[in-house]
């Protein structure tokens, strides 16, 4: 048995500050303890140990163990993670279903015009940041990408910019500030990026095995890029003519994304209704996540609606299928958006009426409550879809209300992430860990 004490806890640091799970604990080596005043200390030359399952750190250059400083914004960098393109998420969910309003003043798009470039300097501050942090801190951008938690949100910046497509046709193309030839440009670049980024993390995550007990549908983020491709062909084909061949391509392409993104993420959401069934409903920042399968369902059925619009014009302009593929191809899709539009409807009872009860009320977890508005976005822009295509009015008012409260929600989240960045509760990392990945300091071999 060792003459030498452990290491009590107070000398690791907080696994908060960089929400990575913590690992096991080790000792302090026995030369870091000293005697003072009769009593035991190893305060001396012991700094912090990370919870990444390494070694106590020991600086060498200091005997009194002080560690050396960093800045706060070497620390936001560090800290920065692929969690915080779902607030620009939410920002673009905003506009996009004001968008939607059948009643639509000249000042709502003045105001939905100021959620665009809001959502569009976050998008450029998050990219901006986490490219930072892969020249300053590769390990740590490893980290992120590697880790089975911060990972799945790898895929998000895809769906951000998918965002900043749809507010770039709405305020810059319609309107007539910008060429249509451009967003031609951008859909394809936005299928280029769905693809390179969701296959390799695909490969990536799917290669360690994962608990069915901790499943949660936010784990589908992996495909939703590819889910979304619909979505954005129905926009690019508002202003492309149904006479120009290049809309064939945008439609077929838009249909075939559509279903591998919808199909793959239904294997993921039946996986959540069996987890569940295990484990009853999910607790904590988990909760959350239950609102993203909402959006498979709510994004195809507002994706075929769309689509199915646009085909009516298009195939018959090139003759392709037949004279009436047009037709059948707009009804059946109809008839396909309202079954699903129904499943996402239940999706959202189902996460919304245990939701209080469940979720944890702590602020260094709001980046987790930003799902309350982005997966809703489906099936809210299908009612006035629906509403349009089916002649109910009553739809047109459901969704009124339902972009209000999407304000008011993004208001309240918008200011509760706002206090939490101000309090250092999110995007900080401890500065054991930046002086690590900086090779300030050094780990000293475990010997007890």
């Amino acid at each position: 048995m060792s003459q030498y004490p452990m290491v009590p806890s107070y000398y690791y640091d907080s696994p908060d500050s960089t929400g990575l799970r913590p690992q096991e604990r080790k000792y302090a080596p026995p030369d870091s303890v000293q005697k003072v005043g009769g009593e035991t200390s190893a305060r001396s030359s012991v700094t912090y140990a990370t919870e990444f399952g390494e070694k106590p750190i020991v600086d060498p250059r200091e005997p009194s163990g002080t560690a050396p400083r960093v800045s706060r914004l070497a620390r936001r960098i560090h800290g920065w993670s692929w969690q915080a393109f779902p607030v620009g998420m939410g920002t673009g969910a905003v506009y996009v279903t004001l968008s939607g309003l059948k009643q639509h003043p000249r000042a709502l798009t003045t105001v939905e015009t100021m959620f665009f470039f809001i959502n569009l300097s976050l998008f450029l501050l998050n990219s901006s940041t986490l490219f930072l942090q892969v020249l300053l801190y590769p390990q740590q951008s490893k980290r992120l990408i590697n880790d089975p938690v911060k990972g799945i949100f790898v895929p998000l910046i895809v769906l951000s910019f998918a965002t900043i497509i749809i507010g770039t046709i709405n305020y810059g193309v319609i309107p007539g500030h910008l060429n249509p030839e451009g967003i031609y440009v951008l859909f394809w670049i936005y299928v280029f990026l769905a693809i390179l980024v969701c296959f390799p993390m695909l490969m990536i995550w799917y290669n360690k095995p994962h608990d069915v007990k901790t499943f949660t549908p936010a784990w589908a983020f992996l495909i939703f890029p590819m889910m979304l491709v619909g979505v954005i062909a129905s926009n690019v084909l508002r202003v492309l003519e149904p006479s120009d061949t290049r809309a064939v391509g945008v439609l077929f392409v838009g249909y075939f994304f559509q279903g591998v993104g919808f199909f793959m993420t239904m294997f993921y959401i039946c996986i959540y209704i069996l987890r569940i069934m295990t484990t009853g409903f999910m607790e904590g920042h988990q909760a959350n996540g239950a609102f993203v399968a909402c959006g498979p369902p709510g994004f195809t059925a507002l994706a075929l609606i769309n689509l199915g619009s646009h085909a009516r014009k298009i195939l018959p302009q090139h003759d392709l299928v037949s004279p009436l593929a047009g037709e059948i191809w707009f009804s059946s899709s109809v008839l396909a958006g309202l079954l699903l539009f129904g499943l996402a409807i239940f999706f959202f009872a189902f996460g919304v009426l245990p939701y209080w009860f469940k979720v944890h009320k702590h602020l260094s977890e709001i980046l987790g409550c930003w799902a309350l508005t982005f997966p809703n976005v489906g099936w809210i822009s299908t009612l006035r879809v629906l509403g349009d295509t089916l002649d109910i009015p009553g739809f047109f008012v459901v969704h009124a209300v339902m972009a209000v409260l999407m304000c008011i929600v993004w208001l309240v989240l918008f200011s509760l992430t706002a206090l939490a960045f101000w309090k250092g509760k999110i995007f900080l990392a401890a500065e054991t860990d930046v002086l690590r990945d900086e090779g300030r300091i050094r780990e000293e071999t475990v010997t007890v």
